[in-house]
């Protein structure tokens, strides 16, 4: 299930280049601190969603995805502090953070789907 399931899952493709843009976004970024909080939280995302549908049961599928929309907020609210820090472009932290928002709303779905299924 998992490895093709994976690949059809628009929450995954975009939580993945979500953490590509956030690598983009800060590669410049001289506060390492920073920038290695932003770009791990990023990288949970999808991290956690194929973790989760490498699981046997619906329980523990649910409880990565949790962590992955977790994450989502975790990233959302770095790149707000980064935006008020200076270290992040308003425009382009806006954005992501709205389409980590969007992952967030997409992994809930599949979070409701799967507890349909217990």
């Amino acid at each position: 299930m998992a490895f093709e399931a994976l690949l059809k899952l628009d929450a995954w493709r975009r939580a993945c280049r979500l953490a590509v843009e956030i690598f983009d976004l800060t590669d410049q970024c001289r506060h390492f601190a920073y920038r290695d909080q932003v770009t791990r939280s990023a990288l949970s995302v999808a991290s956690n969603i194929a973790e989760g549908y490498e699981r046997d049961t619906q329980k523990d599928r649910i409880r990565f995805l949790y962590t992955a929309k977790g994450s989502c907020a975790e990233c959302w609210t770095q790149l707000l502090i980064g935006m008020e820090a200076g270290l992040v472009e308003r425009d382009k932290g806006r954005r992501l953070v709205d389409e980590a928002q969007q992952v967030a709303r997409l992994i809930s779905g599949l979070i409701r789907s799967f507890q349909k299924q217990i």
